[in-house]
């Protein structure tokens, strides 16, 4: 009979659950598989621990900047189900609910650009929907720490509805959503609404101000968010300055006693205002509003000090019976530094810190520091203490310490007895230092006693002096690399040479190039780094990597770690993070991909062994293309020089260039560029003008312009292709040589 497994406890699930997190947090690709693997068990029905930690872990994954933004756009249309059914349960957990709606703030912008782009998918945009509904009728009653995940909330919301500072979003940031990308004529999506629900939001937000019985940790994560939203939407600055000028941070104070927590709470909303008004008009000091927010907080200032400062200096009033009797107290300033006794040490032996210490308290005595307060802490309030100390209490210190050590020397000296020294003792022997070689190692020792005479030899080895000299020193051989640690710390250096990239400024004047036969970093620019990374990607390891030796009986291959490839991975996310202004730099990476290859095919027939060349030229072009395709708009030039400048051109590259017309905005784009190919590359000619044929056939859209090149080009296809009589006249199709 089969045994039942083992039923794992809450605690150990949890603990594979981090296990999972720890592996996503060292790579993020694997947030996909990990998310849609947790999904089922942090669900509704399943026990709260799993639902707090899968609400945090979700909200911990949107908001990570490590996640590319199409991964993130993805997954959000994955996890909406699980988040509207979460925060839908009327008894839901608190800490659940924030994960929730911290992750379905992230969430809302990608879920817009979505549905922007994707205006058929509806189902999504409504799921969104309702979410957010959900969110706005739980504001006002749920929990504190809910209700200020929901001003966050609503703070995505109010910048996704409203119009961006950036007239062209497409060219803009990718992460600012705005309504800006909202296209007239939208099926699910309608820019009016859009910008009237954002408006209400706003007041509402707004009111929190607005309401003397806010609470303040809600006021003051308010008045966070209000800062973001004046720098990117202009249009709501207005509204949220007129709001401050009315807030009065300090009201609290006047109007409830002054305990010490009201004191904490009104200095919290006190500094926040204050710091949200210097920022703004330091950011933008041509506002007009700027004088007016200056004024306002230096009144701030002065009430703050008038209300909180004045209470502080003030004491109690005592009873007019007794005040009488009661002595003036005095008020002057008395002075704050300490006033040390230094006392003599007594007799005996004494550790180091009893020469430092002047305190006569005996528990400051016997207090350890190194067990209480951290060595960097301790170090700080050292440095500042002694910063503030009076200069002459200072030396005062200094010269107690060393008259303690002088004492202690002179008690530790052995006099000499007169009646046991020798004879001979001088005070000029105190001088004299006997000379026993030293400065001569053993080797040259043991040369001076082989070439001496027997009689001599003996004379010399009277002196110990192998207790003299000192030993030679070697270091210890560095610890053997098994490949995977060696390709581990290849990632590494590569990964800061990157990060030098990313410090470098493009340059000012764009210098010609000296094509493949260029001197690698001939300077420390930004080009110059890029030759070392794609030549060590391409030749570096070039005929080592990917090339197994074939024999007669069996085939010995390379280890599966490829140095080579693992540059290829970080030239590509390099590349993608900002495509349009780097593309040369793929354009050079491509070169010297192709131009590795032939080297290597030349090479690659030898009569004794046969090798594989790998093709990566090709598909490193194809990831490429397929990476940067999606972002392309109606206007964009970076195609067309991305194809021109690329060493060759395959049926399969361009292939990708017909799923372009897909777009019917896409699709001059796309025939502009082949056509460009067509008048400009005469050798990848026939090959445009078959993918052109493509497009004419598969895309009514394209027709009109696709003809129109076809007429000139290949006169007869068009009307043979309507007529359906016979086939279209074709162009050759196969592997075009570089131009």
């Amino acid at each position: 009979m089969a045994v039942a497994p083992q039923q794992l406890s809450v605690a150990d699930q949890i603990r594979q659950l981090e296990g999972a997190r720890n592996l996503v947090l060292k790579d993020v690709s694997y947030y996909p598989q990990v998310i849609q693997a947790t999904l089922p068990i942090i669900g509704p029905s399943s026990q709260v621990e799993f639902r707090r930690w899968g609400s945090e872990f979700l909200a911990e994954a949107f908001a990570t900047p490590a996640v590319p933004l199409s991964s993130k756009e993805t997954l959000s249309l994955v996890v909406l189900d699980t988040l509207k059914a979460l925060v839908e349960d009327p008894k839901q957990d608190v800490l659940v609910l924030r994960g929730v709606i911290q992750a379905a703030a992230s969430i809302y912008p990608l879920a817009m650009r979505w549905i922007i782009n994707n205006s058929y998918d509806s189902t999504t945009w409504e799921k969104m929907t309702a979410i957010k509904t959900r969110i706005r009728d739980i504001w006002d009653t749920a929990p504190l720490p809910v209700r200020i995940c929901c001003v966050k909330f609503v703070q995505r919301v109010v910048l996704a509805h409203t119009s961006s500072v950036n007239p062209e979003p497409r060219r803009g940031d990718p992460l600012d959503i705005s309504r800006n990308m909202v296209p007239p004529n939208h099926p699910a999506l309608d820019g009016d609404q859009l910008e009237a629900e954002a408006s209400g939001l706003l007041d509402r937000m707004l009111s929190i101000l607005e309401n003397e019985s806010s609470d303040p940790l809600l006021v003051d994560a308010t008045l966070n968010t209000l800062s973001i939203l004046v720098r990117q939407r202009p249009k709501t600055s207005s509204r949220i300055i007129s709001t401050l000028f009315n807030f009065n941070p300090l009201k609290l104070a006047t109007t409830a006693p002054l305990t010490p927590k009201i004191r904490v709470v009104v200095k919290s909303m006190e500094k926040t205002t204050r710091m949200l008004l210097t920022h703004l008009y330091r950011r933008d000091p041509h506002n007009p509003l700027a004088g007016r927010m200056q004024q306002y907080v230096e009144r701030l200032v002065r009430s703050r000090a008038e209300i909180l400062d004045e209470t502080a200096r003030k004491r109690p009033m005592v009873d007019q019976a007794s005040a009488v009797e009661l002595k003036r107290q005095r008020t002057g300033t008395l002075s704050t530094q300490p006033q040390i006794e230094i006392t003599p040490l007594g007799p005996g032996v004494h550790t180091l810190a009893e020469v430092f210490t002047f305190t006569s308290n005996e528990g400051l005595k016997k207090f350890n520091v190194s067990d209480t307060i951290p060595a960097p802490l301790a170090a700080k309030i050292s440095v500042r203490t002694i910063a503030q100390l009076d200069p002459g209490i200072l030396q005062r210190a200094i010269n107690g310490v060393r008259a303690r050590f002088e004492a202690l020397r002179e008690a530790h000296q052995v006099p000499i007895n007169p009646e046991t020294a020798p004879l001979d003792v001088e005070e000029d022997d105190d001088d004299y230092e006997p000379d026993y070689y030293a400065a001569e190692d053993t080797e040259q020792l043991m040369n001076k006693l082989d070439s001496s005479p027997s009689g001599e030899r003996r004379d010399l080895q009277a002196p110990v002096l192998g207790a003299l000299a000192l030993p030679a020193f070697k270091l210890p051989p560095p610890p053997t690399l098994d490949p995977e640690q060696a390709a581990r710390v290849g990632q590494g250096a590569i990964a800061r040479v990157f990060g030098t990239m990313q410090t470098l400024d493009d340059p000012a004047m764009k210098k010609s190039k000296a094509g493949l036969n260029r001197l690698a970093a001939s300077s420390y620019d930004r080009d110059s780094w890029i030759t070392v990374i794609t030549r060590l990607a391409t030749r570096a390891n070039a005929g080592l990597d990917d090339i197994s030796v074939k024999e007669e009986g069996d085939s010995v291959s390379m280890p599966t770690i490829s140095m080579s490839d693992s540059i290829r991975e970080m030239l590509y996310a390099y590349i993608l993070e900002d495509f349009r202004k780097r593309i040369d730099i793929a354009v050079t990476w491509l070169s010297e991909e192709w131009y590795k290859e032939r080297v290597q095919q030349r090479f690659a027939s030898s009569p004794d062994q046969a090798r594989d060349v790998p093709a990566n030229y090709e598909k490193w072009t194809l990831r490429l293309v397929d990476a940067f395709l999606p972002y392309l708009h109606s206007q964009d030039k970076v195609l067309t020089r991305f194809l021109s400048e690329l060493p060759e051109l395959t049926p399969s590259i361009l292939a990708r260039v017909n799923t372009l017309c897909r777009d019917p905005s896409l699709v001059n784009l796309a025939l502009t560029s082949l056509y460009y190919l067509v008048i400009f590359r005469p050798p990848v000619r026939n090959i445009a003008l078959d993918t052109v044929q493509d497009i004419w056939t598969e895309y009514e859209d394209a027709r009109p312009t696709a003809a129109k090149y076809l007429q000139k080009w290949r006169p007869g296809f068009v009307e043979a292709a309507q007529q359906g009589v016979g086939s279209p006249p074709t162009g050759t199709n196969g592997t075009i040589v570089a131009t």
